[in-house]
């Protein structure tokens, strides 16, 4: 069992936190609960409510002692944030301030290697955010040659995604796959780096662990959630940490606050009321000395937006890629 690793320092923390403008006696949503960074911060004002969603129980059991500390105004949920509306209606709070999200993975559980989300840390291949589900090993075992190759691509944006996917194929023959020093060394043989560059294994690794957990399938359906569930005036941020997931959030909120005219493609979304008027033109990124203290933060880009008084739209349908129960069941 690895040590216990040190509380994250929630990236673009106070910049998220100040565009949420959290007060007096509000109910806010910290979609993304992991080590409680932000739900500290919004807690400092008065008479704050706080509803925290993780999926991973390991987060939750972590928050017990804020909790307790909270006089009883942080609730701890253990769900996907997709359902952060019902996790607010269950709380009691159907309608709430602001709701703040960190997307991906966090320090913790990379850090963490029995969870095998690392190339640098040997362990399972595991990758799963909650305790549930199927595995990366799962995966890597299951998934056609086609598939791997797509899902790798996709989610990794790893142009050499089909020499990894038929050497995963070829190893797969003659032993099971099982941890993630097996898959590096997998992946090391048709991938190389030169000094200075990614590892080779970075971009399968990070395509897994998306695909495992349906990373972008849960921030598409999380922020048409945070639509329904805030209040007009209510204040969404969203914190993402690459170029998959901020494309997502970009698109979502540059539709969701457009002002007249429509498509004839888009008869009947009347865009003619936007749901959001965007507080953030350009994204957030984070200045020197946080990069320098947290690495992570390196790639991180804060986006917010307040909700109008239109009524809530649909998620609409997901995007085409790949699915776990597509995959796993053989396409």
């Amino acid at each position: 069992m690895t040590a216990p690793a040190p509380r994250h320092i929630p990236v673009l923390g106070h910049e998220a936190v100040d565009l949420l403008a959290p007060r007096e006696d509000g109910v806010y949503v910290d979609a993304t609960f992991g080590a409680g960074g932000y739900s500290r911060m919004l807690l400092a004002t008065p008479g704050t409510r706080v509803i925290g969603i993780d999926r991973d129980r390991t987060a939750i059991a972590g928050g017990f002692d804020l909790v307790d500390q909270s006089g009883g105004r942080l609730s701890l949920v253990e769900d996907r944030f997709s359902h952060l509306a019902d996790v607010c209606a269950g709380q009691g709070e159907p309608l709430v301030d602001g709701v703040v999200m960190d997307v991906g993975v966090s320090s913790m559980q990379i850090d963490q290697a029995e969870r095998g989300f690392s190339f640098r840390f040997s362990g399972p291949l595991d990758m799963r955010m909650g305790h549930d589900g199927p595995t990366a090993a799962d995966v890597v075992a299951k998934a056609s040659e086609a598939d791997l190759a797509n899902i790798i691509y996709i989610f990794g944006e790893e142009r050499h995604s089909r020499a990894v996917a038929k050497a995963i194929v070829a190893a797969r023959k003659e032993a099971p796959i099982l941890t993630t020093d097996e898959l590096v060394a997998v992946v090391s043989k048709v991938v190389w780096a030169k000094p200075g560059e990614l590892h080779p294994a970075t971009r399968t690794f990070q395509a897994l662990r998306i695909f495992v957990n349906e990373e972008l399938d849960e921030l598409h359906l999380a922020l048409a959630a945070a639509e329904r569930v805030l209040k007009p005036g209510g204040r969404l941020a969203v914190v993402s940490f690459h170029s998959l997931e901020d494309r997502i959030v970009k698109n979502f909120l540059n539709e969701r606050s457009k002002t007249g005219g429509g498509s004839r493609h888009l008869p009947e979304i009347g865009l003619s009321r936007p749901r959001f008027h965007l507080l953030t033109k350009r994204p957030i990124v984070a200045g020197g000395e946080e990069v320098t203290a947290n690495p992570r933060a390196r790639s991180a880009k804060l986006r917010a937006a307040e909700r109008t008084d239109a009524p809530a739209q649909d998620a609409g349908p997901l995007p085409g890629w790949p699915t776990l129960a597509t995959v796993l069941r053989g396409g």
